[in-house]
């Protein structure tokens, strides 16, 4: 008697429904992945985009960036931190330069300030509104992350 070479049907059903269980976990999974990710990214953006911020105004308290005494110290714009400001120590002239550039948000992927909220120094903590300044950023994407903070809260 010989036998027939190949799968039978039912060991090809079988072995289909195991690789679609398989992928029906690991998709979840990936997704996961990517979104931990970009929260990842996020908290690095966030991260130099504030310590950026607090470099611009500890120069200002220095006396290496001129400010009116009434201001806050903080600079008037993110691009500020990016083109730089003239260095008021500084007998050649030189330039203060606090970024390279201004990271994107990567839950929005736009550039400042579409795709981060600014918050001025003279606006409260739990109602963030642009001013004259720029106090601190945040994220304007309407997602929640992992550990179930709202994105715009970090």
């Amino acid at each position: 008697m010989k036998r027939a070479i190949g799968f039978t049907l039912l060991e090809l059903l079988i072995t289909v429904a195991i690789v679609g269980l398989l992928a029906s976990i690991a998709l979840p999974l990936s997704e996961m992945a990517a979104q931990r990710s970009k929260e990842q990214d996020l908290r690095r953006a966030l991260r130099e985009i504030r310590e950026a911020l607090d470099a611009y105004k500890r120069a200002a308290d220095d006396g290496r960036v001129a400010h009116p005494a009434d201001e806050s110290g903080y600079p008037p714009s993110l691009a500020a931190l990016v083109q730089g400001v003239p260095n008021a120590k500084s007998a050649s002239g030189g330039k203060l330069y606090f970024l390279r550039r201004i990271p994107l948000d990567p839950f929005t992927a736009e550039p400042a300030p579409p795709g981060w909220g600014l918050r001025s120094f003279d606006s409260p903590p739990d109602a963030p509104k642009p001013g004259k300044d720029v106090f601190d950023v945040y994220s304007t994407s309407p997602g929640v992350g992992l550990n179930g903070v709202p994105y715009k809260e970090w």
